[in-house]
């Protein structure tokens, strides 16, 4: 397997088996090889003699160790090991009864403990104030039934391989659709969850017509109100807008693709939305890399037909080699034996071609591309039916009418997020563009290494354009746009995310879809100065091509809100005014502040904040009696950090250094971990930040890992994130907020 350094680095820091001190005891390719054989031993299941294992085995083998087709990271991680648990995401159901809703809360527990995140429909909880018969009481409604999935999310989440995540999913005629589409107002709150409003047909029939539509109250069925559609969906656009949440989720649209109609509805999809499913059915998913296969202005059919079949005959195998975490998930999966193959390495594809992203000839390429994965990935399944029988739940499901030969698997292509395996593969993310040409990388306190997108690097060299100089402009610049060194037709080439028109994103988006069972992740990454009619059109368009669903992302709409340093004429709070830093201030005689309590490990400590005419000036951190070391230590930290801020470092930079320090005993506080007593110390700079921006106290605590906002620096490694396929991920380490 030949990879690159950084793939190297991910793999050895995510997936390659450690000993209980932390030693490596595989490397890349002897992780092919565990995963291979471990996939291929299913082919026994169905008659296979050892040869013919060994057959499978060295197939699939070769299309991973050629980088040409990898499996989701569960499926990399654990196959062949003790947890065995391969499947990245699941869908569970909450019913509207105390009795069910904790024990989903214990069920996505056991998931997100074994790696998987989840997936709910909340639509069944009935609203808030609604009568409970059994008590006499008041529902509290789906949002506080949220805040308990969170919670619980975050207490499984520390310390795992990969961390859960969620999907939260309401209809747009539950009674409290409103409250829903606010709750991530302030995106320290739900941080475990991605949010999508359930949108009907009859929804944006109304939307158009600028009519209302009725409320129904899940519990009796009947309507118990009415809304103005365009209110509604203008107050969507008006959160995403802010800050990228809540997503559109066509709910219609998915159950009228729902391959099995006789078995239930689609009421929601997994963490990043690309996969519809049934309650307890999971997705198991792989990715081919299609720059792999690009032969100057075309690509090789045959092999990537080929691959295809490989790799469709390898997702079935991942079912029955699978080990579930709950029986029903184990049922329902083998019941429809759904699976996901999809792409990633388009936008190099098109780079090899020499197709501009942003183009007409794109978008025939994505549907030329996906048309052909989609015929061959289903004749790959029913020859697989042929030999081992089509999925169980075939009779009765929209292929049961004569016009096709059954399949073995009821869906049989996604288009997922791919992550880090992308970076493992050296392929672009997905099916997105270039999220950067350069990026810059902090190597050390004081370093910075500029790493160059090695299609453009060998273009630039090709073509006599290359220098140090120019590719530390593009990593500061971003885009390679409207940088006269550069040859126009190169700048084109290259088109970043930001680059491209709203209108593009979707029309690629809308291409794969049409040839996609699932459905699609892609991100529609918005300049900073676009408007909420924008936002609106976006969503507009995306109905109107036939996508499944839509999440946009604003550049810069959540990084920085409370913690953004800029220079002010004013005494903006967080801002340090410009002073020379080699002077420290002098305290001034009278100051003003106020006193929080922040539980440690060592007992409450009492962090005091004051602020002169220029900011914060000064911090007091008390914990326990004097004497002790957890005392002293933090009195000392916090007349470290009074200096610095009177010297003019901005508190921003201050919370950056001492977030995510971790004791060996981090305590619970507000929905969140304070990690240590310098961890806690920011805490309470953030929390006062909050309140002196906003006048109101922080409702939740923010984890430090999950603390970093997208378009912000890595919690892991300090590289800027970029915002794609739905979440927030670093090119560098691999690191994703959502897994």
């Amino acid at each position: 397997m030949q990879i690159s350094d950084n793939a190297r680095t991910v793999l050895e820091r995510r997936y390659l088996a450690k000993d209980a001190n932390g030693r490596l005891l595989e490397t890349p390719d002897e992780l092919v090889e565990r995963v291979a054989h471990n996939i291929a031993a299913a082919d026994g299941n169905y008659g296979a003699d050892p040869a013919q294992i060994a057959e499978t085995e060295a197939a699939f083998i070769e299309i991973m160790d050629r980088l040409e087709f990898l499996p989701n990271s569960p499926t990399l991680m654990n196959a062949g090991r003790e947890l065995q648990q391969l499947s990245a995401c699941f869908v569970l159901p909450v019913e509207d009864t105390m009795e069910g809703i904790f024990e989903t809360v214990k069920n996505a527990a056991l998931i997100h403990k074994s790696g998987g995140g989840t997936g709910f429909a909340f639509s069944r909880l009935r609203p808030q104030n609604d009568k409970v018969l059994t008590t006499g009481g008041v529902a509290s409604g789906p949002i506080s039934f949220m805040k308990v999935f969170n919670a619980a999310t975050e207490a499984v989440k520390q310390g795992g391989t990969r961390r859960g995540a969620n999907m939260g999913i309401l209809r747009v005629d539950h009674p409290d659709i409103l409250d829903f589409i606010t709750c991530k107002q302030d995106s320290r709150d739900l941080t475990n969850f991605n949010l999508s409003v359930g949108v009907t047909e009859a929804f944006m029939e109304s939307v158009e017509t600028g009519t209302t539509y009725d409320l129904i109250n899940p519990r009796t069925g009947q309507p118990s109100g009415r809304l103005n559609a365009r209110d509604v969906f203008d107050k969507i656009v008006e959160m995403a807008w802010h800050n990228g949440e809540p997503g559109i989720i066509f709910l219609d649209r998915l159950n009228q693709h729902n391959p099995t109609p006789h078995v239930g509805e689609i009421e929601s999809t997994n963490p990043c939305g690309e996969q519809p499913l049934l309650p307890y059915e999971s997705c198991n998913l792989g990715s081919i890399n299609i720059a792999k296969f690009t032969l100057k202005k075309t690509l090789d059919w045959e092999r990537l037909r080929r691959v295809v079949h490989i790799a469709i005959h390898f997702l079935d195998n991942v079912i029955d080699a699978n080990r579930y975490p709950l029986p029903e998930i184990e049922d329902m999966t083998k019941a429809n034996r759904k699976v996901g193959l999809g792409v990633m390495g388009f936008a190099d594809m098109l780079i090899e071609r020499g197709v501009p992203y942003d183009s007409a000839e794109a978008v025939e390429a994505a549907e030329e591309l996906m048309g052909f994965i989609q015929r061959e990935a289903r004749l790959a399944s029913v020859e697989l039916a042929q030999v081992r029988g089509h999925f169980p739940n075939f009779k009765g499901s929209i292929y049961d009418n004569g016009e096709i030969p059954p399949l073995r698997n009821a869906t049989v292509t996604t288009i997922a997020p791919t992550g880090t395996i992308s970076i493992i593969g050296g392929a672009s993310s997905g099916i997105e563009p270039l999220f950067a040409v350069a990026y810059t990388r902090n190597v050390m306190d004081n370093d910075q290494l500029i790493e160059v997108n090695p299609l453009f690097e060998q273009m630039a060299n090709e073509h006599g354009f290359y220098s140090p100089e120019l590719m530390k402009l593009v990593a500061q610049k971003g885009s390679v746009r409207g940088i006269e060194e550069i040859p126009s037709w190169v700048q084109e080439l290259f088109a970043t995310a930001h680059d491209i028109s709203p209108q593009h994103h979707v029309d690629i988006q809308a291409a794969f879809q049409k040839f996609t069972d699932n459905a699609v992740s892609k991100t529609v990454n918005l300049t900073h100065d676009a408007t909420q009619d924008d936002v609106a059109e976006v969503f507009q368009e995306a109905y109107r091509l036939g996508c499944k669903g839509i999440t946009i992302y604003r550049d810069g709409s959540r990084s920085g809100q409370v913690l953004s340093v800029k220079k002010a004429e004013s005494t903006t709070v967080g801002v340090q005014s410009e002073i020379p830093h080699a002077i420290v201030r002098p305290r001034p005689q009278v100051t003003t502040g106020r006193t929080q309590r922040i539980p440690t490990a060592h007992g409450n400590m009492y962090v005091t904040i004051n602020e002169d005419e220029y900011g914060i000036c000064e911090v007091f951190a008390q914990t326990g009696k004097s004497g002790g070391d957890a005392a002293a230590n933090n009195e000392a930290i916090a007349r470290l950090i009074s200096t610095a801020l009177r010297a003019g470092i901005p508190v921003g930079d201050v919370i950056k250094q001492l977030r995510g320090i971790r004791s060996s005993a981090p305590v619970w506080f507000n929905g969140g971990m304070v990690l240590s007593g310098p961890d806690g110390i920011a805490i309470a700079l953030e929390r006062y930040l909050h309140w002196r921006t906003t006048g109101q106290e922080s409702a939740s605590v923010e984890t430090a890992l999950d603390a970093a906002a997208p378009a912000g620096e890595c919690p892991e490694c300090g590289s800027m994130l970029n915002y794609q396929e739905g979440c927030s991920n670093c090119p560098q380490c691999g690191y994703s907020k959502c897994s």
